[in-house]
């Protein structure tokens, strides 16, 4: 085995290309463009290959034969703004894909809550669930659902089935779970709960063992299925954390993340009703994430933690899966290898290399004969050897809190004294930065930046603990942890203190302004993009208000309190802002409203501020457009050059 693998392994390496330092100043258009394939999935048989194709106008649904990938056999093409957010092979001929809808370039796509069917050859499709009665076998009464489904889970072996959890808009206190025939178009009930908002585990028996997920009240909450009656769990068996993930080859014992007291989780496998846990695999600094599978009867064979570098921990170095993991790993050197999907006969393996320099590339390997099939790059125009290193270190902060900062250098440029830009992640809470490919950071050291990402508390990736501590500390606690990461990069002399920016996104763009205004005369300028400058404001305008979660959410997170929200809301501390300000925004945008922008640009006006502004029509949460995307880029880099020179 291991000869093959070495041999055949060999010319997929020499395809990869040699990291090198660069200092070519890439075209804008490299960094606006979307890729044109993703999201691929290899059918049950491992004869075709689905994925998600956006031309930079619409997107589509796109099937080939894996033997020739020339041309697709099929494509759906969806409506404007809308996409295949998941797609789910049920058989070797058949798949579900559940809609989205573009938010806007910062945000994920939104899942619709509603399911299509499709064979492989573009026939025979059905919408299996939403709010429209549009096509199909059924679609005299599928219209009248008027709910949110999701693929929550599928059989062991493919049969055409898959389970789908489901919430009414009439009942939104309760959780359905469906066996759905995705051929017949026909489903029955397979578990209900009386709680809103809730995933479902499902075991062999085609029945739903446990329902988790946060309740109408943000609460995170466990329950398991004894005989007919859902039993909550406790709070000392959920822990900090415990989800349930999937069932073991022997169908007794459990996978699951598990925590005993908010820490960062553990992967542990054990009895269904909690008891003889074992740790598979400890957490650290992060979370235990990325778990690597075998083919069937599953079972996870590795993990990656949610900090750092990918370190690949091998829960059973012996199992063969594991044996071809490693050896893709020394072959691919620099990358991190995840194994998507495999046939269900093991022979044909889907998988892809990422890196902090490679968005990805996808290869097929017959785990037989170990030939490897390079498939596609998710960006054929980025070369890896001219984009720069993304290193993730640790500082503490003021208080003493150990924090992550993700530091991206400017090719070929010593790494002393840089000019540097703050770009704080959106969010806040439950998003982190981490090591791989980054779109803005790479723009902004190609253009000779050093670039500071700081996983302040309130971040995913280190515990509940972590992540509650940023609870009501939007412009309190969080900027002093951005604050205390650019005295960090500054005393260990990475930073030149005088050419010092911050850019960023949503609620980084909220915390743009807001660093401003706590450490007056660090930074040189400010630039909001799509951001969030008056708290009050998303209590009356904007989508995370429109359900009782969201508004559990924003009672959890930001108050209700009007003057703690007034003296953390950048709009009424503009006359505090002592730097000029570039304040980006989409007019159509849902999460982060227009009124946002408008309420800051107004405020800077009334205090007589210096500022630049941006708008774009038809855009949402961050520009998706590709022009006006090099438009954005484009304005970010003069905005920059004008305040603290050009890069290094």
């Amino acid at each position: 085995m291991n000869r093959l693998v070495r041999a055949a392994l060999c010319a997929a390496t020499l395809l990869m290309p040699a990291i090198a330092a660069a200092a070519d100043l890439l075209p804008v258009e490299d960094f606006a463009r979307h890729p044109q394939l993703s999201m691929p999935r290899l059918s049950p048989d491992g004869k075709y290959l689905a994925l998600r194709w956006d031309d930079g106008r619409q997107h589509a649904l796109m099937i080939y034969r894996v033997e020739d990938m020339s041309k697709p056999v099929s494509m759906l093409r969806m409506p404007k703004y809308e996409l295949p957010a998941g797609i789910t092979w049920v058989s070797p001929t058949r798949l579900v894909v559940e809609k989205g809808k573009e938010l806007g370039s910062i945000d994920r796509p939104a899942f619709t809550g509603e399911i299509i069917a499709t064979d492989v050859d573009g026939k025979r499709q059905d919408y299996l669930y939403g709010y429209e009665s549009m096509y199909g076998s059924r679609s005299e009464t599928r219209g009248r659902d008027r709910g949110w489904g999701a693929v929550d889970d599928l059989p062991e072996r493919a049969n055409g089935h898959f389970y789908m959890r489901a919430t009414s808009w009439e009942n939104q206190d309760s959780s359905y779970l469906y066996d759905v025939d995705a051929t017949a178009n026909t489903r029955h009930l397979a578990g209900d709960i009386n709680v809103g908002g809730m995933s479902f585990m499902v075991a062999p028996d085609g029945q739903a063992h446990f329902a988790y997920g946060r309740n109408d009240n943000f609460d995170y909450v466990v329950y398991h299925r004894e005989g007919n009656r859902w039993q909550r769990l406790a709070q000392a068996q959920i822990g900090g954390t415990f989800t349930p993930i999937g069932v073991a080859p022997d169908h007794q014992r459990i996978y699951a993340w598990y925590d005993a007291g908010g820490a960062p989780a553990s992967l542990v496998e054990q009895d269904e009703a909690g008891s003889n846990r074992k740790v598979l695999a400890a957490a650290g600094f992060g979370e235990v994430a990325g778990i690597e599978w075998t083919p069937l009867p599953r079972q996870p064979f590795a993990t990656i933690m949610d900090t750092g570098v990918p370190q690949v921990q091998y829960i059973d170095p012996n199992l063969p899966a594991a044996k071809l993991h490693r050896a893709l790993g020394l072959k691919f050197p620099g990358q991190y290898v995840h194994f998507i999907d495999y046939s269900e006969d093991g022979g044909q393996l889907l998988f892809s290399i990422s890196s902090d320099r490679n968005p990805g590339s996808y290869f097929l390997i017959d785990t037989h004969t170990y030939k490897v099939r390079r498939l596609f790059d998710a960006s054929p125009w980025i070369d890896p050897a001219k984009m720069a290193e993304r290193r993730p270190l640790q500082f503490k902060a003021s208080d003493g809190t150990e924090l992550e900062a993700i530091l991206t250098f400017p090719p070929g440029r010593a790494e002393a004294n840089l000019p540097m830009v703050l770009l704080p992640h959106g969010g806040p809470i439950g998003v982190r930065d981490d090591w791989f490919y980054d779109d803005d950071a790479q723009f902004l050291a190609n253009r000779g930046y050093l670039v500071l990402q700081v996983n302040y508390r309130g971040s995913g990736g280190r515990g509940e603990d972590f992540q509650e501590a940023g609870y009501l500390k939007w412009g309190t606690r969080i900027q002093q942890d951005l604050i205390d990461g650019v005295k960090w990069a500054i005393a260990r002399q990475y930073a030149d203190p005088g050419r010092i920016c911050v850019y960023g996104g949503s609620f980084g763009g909220y915390s743009a302004m807001m660093t401003v205004v706590r450490a007056p005369g660090m930074f040189k300028c400010a630039v909001g993009y799509a951001g969030v400058y008056d708290l009050k404001m998303m209590y009356k305008k904007g989508d995370v208000r429109e359900s009782k979660s969201g508004r559990s959410y924003l009672t959890t997170v930001i108050g209700r309190d009007d003057a703690e929200l007034d003296a953390n809301s950048p709009d009424k501390l503009a006359d505090k802002i002592d730097v000029p300000v570039l304040l980006i925004h989409g007019e159509d945008d849902q999460r982060a409203p227009f009124a946002q922008a408008k309420a800051m640009r107004a405020a800077l006006d009334a205090a007589h501020k210096p500022y630049e502004w941006m708008s774009k029509p038809g855009e949402g949460h961050g520009f998706y457009d590709e022009k006006n995307r090099v438009d954005f880029y484009n304005a970010l880099q003069a905005f920059l050059e004008k305040h603290i020179g050009k890069g290094a």
